[in-house]
């Protein structure tokens, strides 16, 4: 079963669509987004595991440059 997350991303000033346009490319992304409010970014992510989870976001997503800082929400089925 697949996990999925999203992940709120706040960016440097000026940055959001630079930002998104990088995260749309990597594996695992269904969707990046530029937003308003608190976030730059908002992305919705799907792996195979919490801990390919955790590594899409630690060694994909916060490597991009322009990002401040992220949290990530996983989906749950209650």
């Amino acid at each position: 079963m697949a996990v999925k997350a999203y992940i709120l991303v706040q960016t440097a000033v000026g940055r959001a669509a630079e930002v998104a346009q990088q995260i749309r490319a990597l594996d695992g992304v269904l969707l990046a987004e530029d937003v308003t409010g608190p976030y730059d970014v908002i992305v919705s992510v799907e792996a195979e595991s919490v801990d390919r989870l955790g590594q899409l976001v630690v060694a994909q997503v916060q490597a991009v440059p322009g990002i401040t800082r992220t949290v990530t929400c996983p989906v749950v089925t209650l």
